[in-house]
């Protein structure tokens, strides 16, 4: 399985695609990123900005100078493929891709996640995504999402293949006053899968209930060891849906 410890606490963060515009997505993750305490370094990267919410802004990855633990990239699906190069050339250890326009879209998207893939396995770099909300978590703290909500610390890391409804549960929990633990919005799974993340949400000692939503299993005998093993220490509660054919 990943090891996801840089993963979920990295020293250092990046941002591609960063932006100073309110409401962007690229500006989003970075005020969402600085709102949640956490404590790295962040830097946002945009050739064509000097500073963004009060951070220095790098033109690209190379001249930041230091090994960065995780870039989070919210650029156009043409952009991304070189990005992820430029990551493994720096020596970057994970990537978040929130950019859509992927296999979702059709061939010419399928293309382009495959090579994606082909990439960040040629850099030995986790990826989350693309096609995702994002990722959090509550204790570390880390908010590297588009999320308008950073829910209240908890103890249940909720893992969902749909961003929507990732969305709706976090908008649920602020009226219910329910905490989280982490949260990963799994996207198109073109790297790490649920698997990867209840392995590790079993051994983090601040999750005691791992709940999944999930359209779909990437690989199921891996699935099925993982849940097996993760179900022995705590509870796993899973969601499947897109059993009937309506839901397909």
């Amino acid at each position: 399985m990943a090891d996801l410890h840089a993963f979920f606490h990295p020293q250092t963060v990046a941002i591609v695609g960063a932006s100073r515009k309110p409401g962007k997505i690229g500006n989003v993750i970075v005020k969402n990123m600085i709102a949640c305490g956490y404590t790295g370094r962040i830097y946002p990267v945009n050739p064509k900005e000097e500073e963004i919410e009060g951070l220095r802004c790098y033109p690209n990855l190379r001249v930041i100078g230091e090994g960065i633990d995780l870039v989070v990239v919210a650029v156009p699906a043409s952009l991304v493929v070189s990005i992820a190069q430029e990551c493994g050339l720096v020596g970057a250890k994970n990537l978040v891709v929130i950019s859509a326009g992927f296999k979702e879209v059709g061939k010419e998207g399928l293309i382009l996640e495959k090579e994606l893939t082909r990439i960040c396995r040629s850099y030995d770099m986790g990826l989350l995504g693309p096609n995702c909300v994002g990722m959090m978590d509550t204790h570390v703290p880390i908010n590297a999402s588009f999320s308008a909500v950073f829910p209240r610390r908890g103890n249940i890391a909720f893992i969902s293949q749909s961003g929507a409804m990732l969305v709706a549960i976090l908008d649920w929990s602020q009226a219910t006053g329910l905490g989280f633990s982490r949260i990963v919005s799994l996207g198109n799974k073109a790297g790490l899968n649920e698997a990867d993340f209840i392995a590790d949400a079993a051994s983090d000692p601040h999750t005691k209930v791992i709940l999944c939503y999930i359209e779909d299993v990437a690989r199921g005998q891996q699935f099925l060891e993982v849940a097996k093993v993760a179900s022995r220490r705590k509870p796993v509660i899973i969601l499947k849906s897109g059993a009937s054919q309506a839901g397909a």
